[in-house]
Parts: C-alpha cells; sequence; structure tokens
C-alpha cells in the first residue's frame, strides 16, 4: 500500500503546480500587450512606440503607433466609466485588469476545486482501505 500513497501524492502536486503558472498571466503593464484586442480591452490604443506597452506585432503598418484601430464604442482607459462630473479622488480602483481577474478565473477556481476533492477522496478511500485490512 505504501507503494501507491507517494505516486498519487506526486500527481495530485503536480496536477496542483500546473494550475498555478495559469493564475500569474494577468497583464501587469511591464511588457507589450499580447495583441491589440487585448490592448483594446484594457483601454489602451494609438500606442506609441517607446511606449512599455508597445511591441512591433501591434504596428502592422509600421509607422510607429500600434493597435491604431480601435473598434467602435472603444472607452480610452482613462475616460472608461467617468463623465468628467464625478470626483474619483481618494477612491480605491477595483477594475479587473488592476486585480488580475479575468473570464478564466472561476474555471481556474473550479479546477483548483476539483483537483482538492479528487485528492480529499484518494484519502479516504486509502484510509478505508487500511482500516479493513
Amino acid at each position: 500500500m505504501k507503494s501507491f500513497r507517494k505516486p498519487a501524492a506526486v500527481a495530485v502536486v503536480a496536477l496542483a503546480l500546473a494550475a498555478l503558472p495559469v493564475t500569474a498571466e494577468a497583464h501587469d503593464g511591464n511588457h507589450p500587450f499580447e495583441n491589440c484586442s487585448e490592448a483594446y480591452e484594457n483601454g489602451y490604443s494609438n500606442i506609441k512606440e517607446g511606449d512599455e506597452h508597445y511591441g512591433e506585432h501591434l504596428d502592422r503598418d509600421q509607422d510607429g503607433i500600434g493597435c491604431d484601430n480601435p473598434p467602435a464604442g472603444f472607452v480610452p482607459a482613462e475616460d472608461e466609466g467617468t463623465d468628467g462630473a464625478e470626483d474619483t479622488a481618494g477612491q480605491e480602483d477595483t477594475d479587473l485588469a488592476e486585480t488580475g481577474g479575468n473570464s478564466a478565473t472561476p474555471y481556474i477556481a473550479g479546477g483548483g476545486a476539483a483537483v482538492l476533492l479528487a485528492g480529499g477522496g484518494l484519502l479516504v478511500v486509502v484510509r478505508r482501505r487500511r482500516e479493513v485490512r
């Protein structure tokens, strides 16, 4: 029975560690966006060469300005949610781009819960088999 416990523990740890890199993929602002869709979702357009968010892959016409064709209804990050009449000084910004959450967060949390439940179930089965013997 001891020979079964170690591989099972290793498998549970490997699954848990495999889920970790997925949770750290939020845009931290220190690198170019992956594509213009990501830039537009975060409120960026017309990203000039030299900006920390600029990348040659974002500048299709090579004019030094990336993501220069925003979709209809695009709202720049600094204008988002304000009409100029509100005073936002002193308020904490809880934008999802700032907290690192995205549409995949519930799936990641569900996957983590499934791994924990599977590990707990495995422990229960192993303990019951020990009691029988």
